[in-house]
């Protein structure tokens, strides 16, 4: 049997960087749930380490992907009423391949109402923003989130909501995503609009960042100071700097808390992320098949795009 990976044996633009190889599939490792791979999606990061932006702990070759649902063929003795169920292949190999050999603790099985394009995206965004939210609770507070069209956004608004939140405003680039906020209960905000950017953030009490910036400067130039500012992601591309004291900024990153989790726990924030799943709105998704990978990656670039680049591996 064949394998097909998409991989990256240098650091670079992902364009230019990533290459699809293939070669013969090799055994399994008798410790491992060997699954054949249906889809997975294109986040950011997945993109930034291609880059070399984690050089530091990431060695090449690497096949790239961090999240995806697939099928398993075959599994270690005393698991075999897996075979057959849709997991999430987590924490090991990447995802952007025919086939996931992969530690039987990290995996997460799929229940059966959970669609599968769904299930693709239910590690790192929804993940990030469940546990964001449990270090720093919005109950009671009015929260501002920026990049609002984003995965990760939309669910930390809804959920903050959920959990108390008093309000919630999303800060957007292209109009488009004005009535998907709106349908999700955030009030929208036009970036272009510093007046408005500038009065929502007097009147905010903690801003989840994911653009950094100008942007993340003029939020930290304007919020009150008893305020907290969480940033968990440049998408600008650019650094931006603290000028004042306060408000406090704390960093977030979803892999400094991974190493704490045991296989119980990490279980455990699985079963209650797809209960808020099935009650929570994301955009779309298009669907791009392995081979198309460059016209998915230019999907993924397009300004104002309203949905998910999805690479196919198998029938979904």
């Amino acid at each position: 049997m064949n394998h097909t990976a998409i991989c990256y044996r240098h650091f670079g633009l992902p364009e230019e960087t990533l290459k699809v190889e293939s070669a013969p599939l090799p055994p399994c490792p008798a410790d491992r749930l060997r699954v054949r791979m249906l889809c997975a999606p294109i986040n950011a990061s997945d993109l930034i380490p291609v880059t070399g932006a984690y050089s530091h702990r990431i060695t090449p070759p690497v096949v790239a992907g961090y999240e995806g649902v697939g099928v398993v063929l075959s599994a270690p003795h005393g698991l075999s009423h897996l075979t057959g169920k849709r997991v999430l292949p987590l924490r090991g190999e990447g995802t952007w391949q025919t086939h996931v050999d992969c530690d039987p603790d990290w995996a997460v099985l799929v229940p059966d109402e959970i669609d599968t394009a769904l299930a693709a995206r239910a590690y790192i965004n929804p993940l990030a923003a469940l546990l964001m939210l449990r270090l720093y609770s919005p109950a009671g507070k009015r929260v501002l989130l920026t990049a609002a069209g984003s995965d990760c956004a939309l669910l930390l608004g809804q959920w903050a909501l959920r959990m108390g939140a008093v309000s919630v405003a999303g800060i957007h680039r292209s109009v488009v995503h004005a009535q998907r906020l709106i349908d999700c209960g955030i009030t929208p905000v036009s970036q272009q609009d510093v007046q408005a950017v500038e009065r929502i953030a007097r009147d905010s009490d903690l801003v989840f960042d994911a653009t950094g910036g100008q942007l993340a400067e003029t939020l930290l130039q304007t919020l009150p100071d008893a305020a907290l500012f969480i940033c968990y992601g440049l998408l600008s591309g650019q650094p931006f700097r603290q000028t004042r004291r306060l408000p406090r900024m704390h960093w977030f990153h979803i892999r400094n808390y991974l190493d704490d989790l045991t296989p119980a726990r990490w279980q455990s924030l699985f079963s209650e992320i797809w209960t808020l799943l099935k009650i929570s709105r994301l955009g779309g998704i298009r669907c791009f098949s392995q081979a198309d990978w460059q016209e998915a990656m230019a999907f993924y670039r397009a300004e104002g795009r309203t949905e998910k680049p999805m690479l196919v591996m198998g029938e979904i």
